[in-house]
């Protein structure tokens, strides 16, 4: 898929923060997650909801809607040139293409020196970004992940399913992040950029991806909310999470390890003839 071109007349270099949100039929979310959004890209990075100077972008990727989600995006563009929606446009007859596949046309229409990311659904508090995005400065992270273990209220078998999750990850991945299903998190553009997204799934793995291409990956307690609208897009039973995460550990484990550094520089003229002994 090719990535969007940026409006006419917009620069790259004025987006401080870009924030991300793959949506499938979340019609009755959009609107608050549009405020909420603008409201803490504002808070987070300057510059108002205004956009005057404009420093922030709220990308919205439309991942085959079957209702009005689409349409009530595109609704509230005029006045908020902050705004913008990508729509995904191969996608199965009523389905999407997955979140990991929607993140991964997100990132590249994203224009933004850091992309903030979360779920459509308003689970995840956008007014947690302020905090993420000064403790990546703090600490000179790549990436801040969230945590919401500490804030969930999740029942008997999603209780079960996710210590499983967790215990074959680091075991398999040496992978000790405690909520990487989390979606809320900030990182630089270049870790973006190099995650593996077009792979069913890898969203679930981007922070342990991130360590093993060499980053530096912190977590930071967010705030977690019920969904008041909509309907969850997974399953909860242990065959519907367990098992194909599992195999998912084994698949990122294979790329891990054969993975090859690919930094390189041009050397001049000038050097090669003073360095050939």
């Amino acid at each position: 898929m090719t990535a969007p071109s940026p409006p006419p007349g917009e620069s790259d270099q004025a987006i401080e923060l870009s924030l991300l949100a793959p949506a499938h039929n979340e019609q009755d979310n959009v609107e608050r997650l549009v405020n909420e959004g603008g409201a803490a890209l504002a808070a987070a990075v300057g510059g108002g909801v205004g956009g005057t100077p404009r420093r922030f972008e709220f990308v919205i990727v439309d991942d085959g809607s079957t209702d009005q989600t689409r349409a009530r995006i595109a609704a509230l563009i005029p006045g908020r040139p902050w705004l913008r929606c990508v729509a995904m446009t191969r996608t199965p007859p009523g389905r999407g293409n997955g979140q990991s596949a929607a993140f991964y046309a997100g990132v590249r229409a994203c224009r933004g020196r850091l992309i903030a990311t979360l779920d459509a659904d308003l689970q995840n508090d956008p007014a947690d970004l302020k905090a993420m995005v000064e403790l990546m400065s703090s600490t000179g992270a790549d990436l801040v992940q969230g945590d919401r273990s500490h804030a969930r209220a999740d029942n008997a078998i999603r209780k079960i399913t996710s210590r499983i999750g967790r215990l074959f990850r680091n075991l398999i991945l040496a992978d000790a992040v405690r909520d990487t299903g989390c979606s809320l998190r900030v990182m630089k553009r270049e870790v973006a950029l190099q995650l593996p997204l077009q792979f069913k799934g890898m969203h679930r793995f981007i922070p342990i991806t991130a360590v093993h291409l060499g980053y530096k990956v912190v977590e930071m307690p967010v705030h977690h909310r019920a969904r008041v609208a909509g309907e969850t897009k997974y399953g909860f039973g242990i065959w519907q999470r367990a098992l194909p995460g599992l195999i998912d550990c084994f698949a990122v484990r294979w790329m891990s390890n054969r993975r090859r550094p690919t930094a390189s520089a041009e050397i001049s003229a000038a050097f090669s003839n003073g360095a050939t002994r």
